[in-house]
């Protein structure tokens, strides 16, 4: 059981928020805890939008956790190199990289599994295997997988020295002219957990922006190269530079004319990571990978073409 003293500083916040903040959960978790009798304020069971006291105290019986493992699934792989010692797929948008709370199935890891058998590295754990980097769920393109342990912990090392080179497309808000860098921190946004931000404190991220195209309608085509692999972070740093991605559902705007019109055409944000390169953990060999856009990102391009929208 986990116990929770309110002070004066928490004192009228509500029930749920309290908890997402103070424990560390999301809020949805929190509000089922309080659905289910997991939640007490002193000794009384509370709505999620009670009012927090200062001198209350909340007691939180969690239920067991699930106890799983990712599952092998015949799920089609979009490969575009393999060997002995690592896999370069093309991840489709809405797949999950690795099984979490809410996604236990139909991951990138339950097709590999299927695929690759048992010749995935273990570093990564029993949902992780050999997992060295992820992308969201809603954006497209390149992963490198490790198929043993030595070639995890050397690409891994390369991830660390910014060595692996990862680029990526995307279709934002606003017009871009010159190339430039976005060197902010990223950490949690202390207001929505299911966001991250630009945070004093956060951990260093570098991202570099190329113009590729801007067009009339008020959007344009650009190229983001990573320095640094933070949660969100392309989406992040371009909705602070005051470009945020077409179609993002956590950092985008809605009310945009040019969201309106055109962020219908994608489900999710319109990012894709195009172009891979890397050292090979055994022959040391560099190699260069890339793929296409998907069809929905390149429909968007094509509709702006079509509408005469290029400047």
């Amino acid at each position: 059981m986990t116990r929770l003293n309110v002070g004066p500083d928490t004192e009228g916040v509500r029930l749920d928020v309290f908890l997402s903040e103070s424990d560390e959960i999301t809020r949805s978790y929190a509000q089922k805890l309080i659905s289910d009798g997991c939640v007490t304020v002193c000794g009384r069971k509370e709505e999620k939008n009670y009012k927090m006291r200062s001198g209350d105290t909340v007691e939180i019986e969690y239920p067991p956790m699930k106890t799983c493992e990712a599952q092998a699934e015949n799920i089609p792989l979009d490969i575009i190199y393999e060997d002995g010692d690592i896999i370069v797929v093309n991840k489709p948008r809405g797949m999950v990289v690795h099984p979490a709370a809410g996604n236990y199935s139909g991951t990138l890891v339950s097709a590999l599994l299927y695929h690759c058998g048992g010749s995935l590295s273990g570093i990564g754990g029993v949902l992780r295997p050999g997992i060295v980097h992820r992308i969201d769920k809603d954006t497209s393109g390149l992963l490198v997988v490790a198929k043993n342990d030595a070639a995890h912990l050397f690409l891994s090392e390369e991830l660390k020295t910014h060595s692996i080179s990862r680029v990526y497309h995307a279709v934002a808000l606003g017009r871009i002219e010159e190339a430039r860098t976005v060197d902010k921190p990223i950490g949690r946004n202390p207001s929505d957990r299911k966001k991250m931000a630009i945070v004093t404190g956060g951990r260093e991220a570098i991202t570099h922006i190329t113009p590729i195209e801007n067009f009339a309608a008020g959007l344009c085509y650009v190229k983001c190269e990573l320095e640094t692999g933070r949660t969100h972070q392309i989406r992040v740093h371009m909705q602070s530079i005051g470009h945020p991605l077409l179609g993002d559902p956590l950092y985008g705007q809605e009310k945009n004319p040019a969201e309106r019109k055109y962020g219908k055409l994608i489900s999710g944000q319109c990012l894709h990571a195009k172009e891979l390169e890397l050292v090979h953990p055994s022959t040391k060999e560099k190699m260069r990978f890339e793929c296409p856009l998907p069809d929905d990102f390149s429909s968007v391009l094509a509709a702006l073409w079509k509408n005469g929208e290029v400047l």
